[in-house]
């Protein structure tokens, strides 16, 4: 019998692990934000070289599991002496991970923008750095904004695979609350609400931002 009442003994618990789990997932992608813009520009480099390892590293994150970076990630760094904190190589990791998603979100959203007003503002006397940070960044960020939300629900859902690294984040703990209280439907019921509830934080924190980038034209 479904008994919700099991749970309320353990919800500042699961509360703990939300708090962890957005806290990974929001620093990954504020992160990722600045990352994702500068391999972006470094895939449009006239260089080759430099174009080449923008491309590889994109495809290596996109085409590889989270799963398996993680893994990969936490085990090899201390084979070779070197001891990393789960908590950090769970940032790093879905970081890396969604700077190469947001590259190309933001690649996509620099083709949107008309040359001509490059052209422009080099007429205006503003050099390569300042065409970036004051015409083509700001436009990159506002046509963007809707699949940035979605990339940032994406690697909260996807946050879930930390736990593999023991990391004690939401699913870690709900897995802990059913195995402390015999009642598996309720624990990870009460999981999945919490997940619910970070998700549509994100979603509201978009919207919001969207019709203030939309004030802001």
């Amino acid at each position: 019998m479904f008994d919700p009442a099991v749970i309320v003994p353990y919800l500042p618990t699961l509360a703990e692990g939300a708090g962890i789990t957005f806290a990974v997932s929001i620093l990954a992608i504020l992160l990722g934000i600045p990352c994702g813009l500068a391999l972006c520009f470094l895939r449009q480099s006239r260089r080759r070289g430099t174009a080449t390892a923008a491309a590889v590293y994109i495809s290596f994150f996109r085409g590889t599991p989270l799963l398996v970076q993680l893994l990969v990630f936490f085990y090899i760094p201390p084979a070779y002496g070197i001891e990393l904190p789960a908590y950090l190589t769970a940032v790093a990791v879905l970081t890396m991970n969604t700077t190469a998603f947001q590259a190309e979100i933001f690649r996509g959203g620099l083709q949107a923008i008309p040359r001509g007003q490059v052209e422009a503002a080099r007429m205006l006397g503003f050099t390569h750095g300042q065409v970036r940070r004051r015409v083509l960044v700001p436009q990159m960020l506002r046509v963007t904004l809707p699949a940035l939300t979605n990339e940032a629900i994406d690697i909260l859902k996807s946050s879930s695979l930390v736990s593999v690294i023991a990391v004690s984040e939401l699913l870690r703990r709900g897995r802990q609350v059913a195995a402390a209280t015999y009642h598996p439907l309720e624990a990870y019921a009460a999981t999945a609400l919490m997940y619910l509830l970070l998700v549509s934080l994100i979603a509201y924190a978009g919207r919001r931002a969207g019709r203030r980038l939309s004030l802001s034209r």
